[in-house]
């Protein structure tokens, strides 16, 4: 540490540890332990601030804990004339050994540190004279000699000390030098062992800034990160220089400010070149794409270009051959060619380059806005045209900047209002960074003279208020109320800002449940000319009563996933997928999902990156996919409790929570659900206090509690009715019927199928159309029931959802035992007992084996091997595949589909230690032996 309690410079060092310096540290080590028994000497090398004095701090720790004497040195500036400064520096604790030196030595010592006078020695004398002296000093005890910035020691010390190096061996020495790579030294280095001093690589660069400053927004640590390089002191620095510039919603200047150390590090050098050459490199670096035709500018022509030769020999640039672009060698040498500059010189070049890139509109306006200097209308409008432009390319980030400046250069109130609001909207909606957001709105309602604001504004505290911790949905909703009722009616469909804050209020209306909170929704619909787009259309049923979807909005649905590989916007792919959640039509969303997840994680989009979770994480739920589910949602928990993203949190507690109830993971679902009553409760947001009674259901249900399964599962939808702004009564029409027939409610439990069967339901999808004809089997006594079944699992593509799929399974193979049909129930027993068994639903497999005993089969236990680990199910289809059946004629046998032949064929074939279907025969004759 300095004398202010700073890191040293170019540190890695955090909490006492040095992030991604194993392999040097492990190195230098290697250094010192071998240098205390035989002497030897080392040199690292590397860029300014990679940490190479950290390094030699961890050498001269290790060499103190060894036993040896540290002694220490470095080279300063200002004492670079001064004959051997440095060699007085490094001598100066051993002078004490002087009077046992021999005379020669000792006066050719004596003089050239300046304590006696007389004629100056020859070098190699005085070179003798102090590996005498170190040697003298070692005989005590090993002796370490540690040189930092050796390019800054004076001439003479760094001849004496290089000749010195190269006669080490032998002696119980080391002298260990460091200095800039880019920088001569005087210090002979020929024959001295040498390490380069790498920057840090990508996982410990991120290591170290995520430790060191872990309230950084995502976006702004990736840009940090792409500006550092590896550079441990620019990774401590930056941070710290932005933290007193204004960055709303994670925008980060174009070219990034330095700090005074980094200043120092990055700045001197380009303050030697000439005053032609460091213009250009302001042109270059105001203009930020490499092209050479944006030097034109400059006025220097042909012989000015030559200029850059200049900074090309200092290593600060470099131009390609091939491409003819130039680079700047870091890009924080960019940042000092800025930085060296004067508000008028930057404004000059960024007119002037506003004027060379007149035919690229986007580059001009920012170049226009950064010449300005004071409100300007027109700029202002072009920059808002440029953040529309990158928001649909997916840059978030980037339209805030732009609406950001827009909002400055803006001369009315209104308007100023009108962009830092939308500003505020799309931080809070695309960039994740949620902390300015309040700031931000109250700015805009201060730039519009204090009234209630613009309607985008609303749109942002409404956005605000439900991602946050705060969660208001009352807060929320009459927000938005409030500002459309404002608008002059009939409102606009063309009008942007209107049609988002119907979006956002019919998410509002979703979350909170209530019938109520609709109404002024369909009020504004109906006001809404010359029609109400697509999307919106379906928000009132696909979000609030799917259950009745006609089967019109169900086409237009079906054609919106269907033209989902083509679509960029990653809103509309977000609202899609939202509609297709209660419908069973995720499946369709994938691939869009997983696009859009990879974009919000490249983009640094936390909001983005955590929506993509949540419908992936549905998805997976239907489609089995448990174990990946896992890993995601404690991803998308992880980002949302680090953002304060609670209502997302919920969200991945409720999947955790069905996925641990069906595995019979009780403790798990109490603790997950507790939480997300406790948070949902109060702020009144029903969506997720019926996806905490749907996970305490299935749990019960699981564990045969079904008393408990139906008093949760009438939380969500009463008996006999599918409860309209209540989706996930969907998910539990199955759930309450068995429930309330398990405890003796018949009448209950048949009012129930009858509703589902009423609501059409079962043409919605696969799915739904198998739970209705599974839960009218369920209330059926008679020989109807089997027949029910039969038609449940004949509905195509039900193998999508393998633990419903299962669950009927199950239960027409209970009924089949009870009317005598063993060798039928062992079927159905057997499959879903598999199936249970994939998923590792620990509860619901034990019911499928119970079953299967009870039909007069032994089921293997979970550690048997051989014949005895195959359930029933799978004995019966390795014998006919050993037979030579084909997966489809196993099906059609056994009433299963090929696919579903080939899971248990690949699930069986590790059990019996084949790994083909040809050698089936051989294990189950081996077995039966």
């Amino acid at each position: 540490m300095d004398g202010a309690g700073h890191p040293p410079a170019g540190s890695a060092q955090s909490a006492g540890r040095l992030i991604g310096r194993e392999y040097d540290l492990e190195l230098i080590r290697g250094f010192v332990d071998e240098a205390r028994g035989s002497g030897s000497a080392l040199l690292l090398s590397g860029d300014a601030g990679v940490g190479k004095t950290v390094l030699l701090d961890a050498a001269a720790a290790h060499a103190r804990g060894t036993g040896m004497r540290v002694v220490r040195a470095a080279g300063v500036e200002f004492e670079s004339t001064i004959g051997f400064a440095g060699l007085h520096q490094v001598l100066h604790p051993l002078l004490g050994g002087l009077d046992r030196l021999a005379d020669p030595y000792r006066g050719a010592l004596t003089v050239a540190l300046g304590l006696e006078q007389g004629p100056p020695s020859d070098q190699l004398l005085v070179s003798n004279a102090v590996l005498t002296l170190f040697v003298q000093a070692a005989e005590e005890c090993p002796l370490l000699v540690v040189v930092d910035d050796l390019p800054w020691l004076d001439r003479a010390s760094a001849v004496v000390l290089g000749m010195v190096a190269r006669r080490l061996n032998g002696s119980r020495i080391g002298l260990l030098g460091a200095y800039r790579t880019e920088e001569g030294t005087f210090f002979g280095r020929a024959g001295t062992p040498e390490h380069h001093i790498r920057p840090l690589d990508a996982t410990a660069a991120t290591v170290l800034i995520q430790d060191r400053f872990p309230a950084l927004a995502p976006r702004v640590r990736e840009r940090l990160l792409a500006e550092a390089q590896g550079n441990p002191l620019a990774l401590l620095e930056l941070p710290i220089a932005l933290r007193d510039t204004r960055r709303p919603l994670g925008a980060v200047p174009e070219v990034l400010p330095l700090s005074r150390r980094l200043q120092a590090v990055f700045a001197s050098r380009v303050e030697a070149l000439p005053a032609t050459t460091r213009s250009l490199l302001l042109y270059a670096a105001l203009d930020g794409t490499g092209d050479l035709r944006a030097l034109a500018p400059a006025g220097t022509g042909p012989a000015g270009m030559r200029e850059l030769a200049h900074a090309e020999r200092a290593g600060l640039v470099r131009v390609d051959d091939g491409t003819g672009r130039l680079t700047f060698r870091h890009p924080l040498t960019r940042s000092a060619v800025v930085e060296l500059s004067t508000s008028h010189q930057r404004r000059d070049v960024h007119r002037a380059l506003a004027e060379c890139w007149a035919d690229r509109p986007e580059r001009r306006a920012w170049h226009l806005a950064q010449a300005a200097v004071e409100p300007d209308e027109a700029v202002a409008r072009l920059l808002e045209q440029v953040a529309r432009d990158v928001v649909r390319r997916g840059d978030a980030g980037g339209a805030v900047a732009a609406l950001l400046r827009a909002a400055e250069l803006s001369p009315r109130g209104y308007d100023r209002s009108r962009r830092i609001a939308e500003a505020a909207y799309l931080g809070a909606d695309l960039t994740g960074d949620l902390r300015d957001v309040p700031r931000l709105l109250e700015e805009a309602r201060k730039a519009d003279g204090g009234r209630a604001g613009p309607l985008v504004a609303a749109v942002a505290a409404a956005h605000h208020i439900l991602l946050s911790g705060e969660g208001d949905l009352g807060t929320a909703h009459r927000l938005l109320v409030g500002a459309i009722e404002m608008q002059h009616r009939p409102y606009d469909a063309t009008d942007t800002g209107m049609v988002e804050a119907l979006h956002i209020l019919a998410w509002v209306c979703h979350v909170g449940e209530r019938a109520e909170l609709w109404e002024p929704l369909h009020r504004a619909l109906a006001l809404l000319k010359p029609e109400v787009p697509d999307l919106l259309a379906l928000s009132p049923t696909a979000m609030a009563d799917p259950a009745r979807m006609p089967p019109s909005a169900l086409g237009v649905l079906d054609g919106l996933v269907a033209s989902l590989d083509q679509e960029t916007d990653p809103v509309r792919v977000l609202r899609i997928a939202v509609a297709s959640l209660y419908v069973d039509r995720l499946a369709g969303c994938r691939t869009a999902l997983r696009r859009l997840l990879r974009d919000g994680r490249d983009s640094s989009s936390v909001t983005l990156e955590i929506q993509g979770l949540v419908f992936l994480g549905r998805d997976c739920l239907a489609a089995g996919a448990w174990d990946e589910l896992r890993t995601q949602a404690d991803q998308g928990r992880r980002l949302g409790e680090a953002h304060s993203y609670q209502l997302m949190s919920a969200e991945f507690r409720y999947q955790q929570a069905l996925v641990a109830a069906a595995r019979g993971d009780e403790a798990t679902v109490r603790a997950l659900t507790d939480e997300i009553v406790l948070w949902a409760r109060p702020r009144g947001v029903g969506a997720q206090l019926s996806c905490a009674s749907h996970a305490r259901a299935l749990a019960a249900l699981g564990r045969g509690r079904f008393d408990d399964a139906y008093r949760h599962a009438c939380a969500v939808s009463p008996a006999g009715e599918l409860a309209s702004h209540r989706p996930a009564a969907l998910a539990l029409i199955m759930d309450l019927v068995e429930a309330a027939v398990r405890t003796g409610r018949l009448a209950e439990a048949t009012a129930h199928a009858a509703a589902a069967h009423d609501t059409g339901v079962a043409a919605i999808s696969p799915r739904l159309a198998m739970t209705v004809k599974a839960s009218a089997a369920l209330v059926t006594d008679d020989d109807r029931a089997l027949g029910l079944f039969e038609e449940a699992l004949a509905v195509p593509g039900t193998d999508r959802w393998p633990f419903e799929l299962a669950r009927v399974r199950l239960a027409y193979g209970e009924r089949l035992r009870r009317a005598k049909s063993t060798t039928e129930a062992r079927i159905h027993l057997g499959t879903a007992l598999d199936t249970f068994e994939s998923l590792g639903a620990r509860p619901w497999a034990a019911r499928a084996g119970n079953e299967l005993r009870a039909t007069g089969l032994s089921v293997g236990s979970a550690g048997a091997t051989g014949l005895a680990s195959l359930t029933p199910q799978q004995r019966e289809i390795a014998m006919l595949a050993a037979a030579g059946l084909t997966n489809k004629q196993i099906g059609e046998r056994l009433f299963l589909s090929p696919r579903t032949v080939s899971t248990h064929l690949h699930q069986l074939f590790p059990k019996l230690g084949v790994a083909s279907r040809a050698a089936l025969r051989d294990a189950l004759a081996d077995g039966d032996a």
